[in-house]
């Protein structure tokens, strides 16, 4: 991912092998973007990621929207801030997901977690379906407006 520069998306995109494109901002690690289809147009996100807890005794977590199981630093509480009114009121939705956003290529077997992980009998679909609700709820909800 360190060839992205800010909030631009690489120029040639594998849409056929990927759900939502996002990547971390090489000059602002707090800074990421997603950016998917949804209900028949391209959304971006903006979000933030939250710095990484000290001390903490977990030493894995899961990935909530692949369910792909890290190391604790691997993983991102990242947060996108509400549209409309709630978000003028500086509301925002979280979500724990991979800290480099690269779901779509775990889910896919193109990378690896460095924990072992949990037997799972789904299918490549039915793991891309998974991973398109998940990250379609979660968009809905941020782009809700009440």
């Amino acid at each position: 991912m360190a060839d992205r520069q800010g909030a631009h998306p690489p120029d040639e995109i594998p849409w056929e092998k990927r759900e939502f494109l996002g990547w971390r901002d090489p000059k602002a690690a707090a800074r990421a973007y997603l950016v998917l289809p949804y209900q028949g147009e391209t959304v971006g996100l903006s979000l933030r990621a939250a710095p990484r807890p000290k001390g903490r005794v977990l030493l894995s977590n899961m990935c909530g929207l692949c369910t792909t199981t890290h190391p604790l630093s691997d993983i991102a509480l990242f947060s996108g801030r509400r549209a409309g009114k709630p978000g003028r009121e500086g509301n925002t939705l979280g979500i724990y997901a991979c800290a480099n956003l690269a779901c779509s290529q775990y889910i896919r077997g193109e990378l690896k977690s460095d924990v072992p992980q949990p037997f799972e009998s789904l299918t490549l679909e039915e793991r891309v379906f998974r991973l398109e609700e998940k990250l379609h709820r979660f968009v809905e909800r941020v782009l809700e407006s009440r």
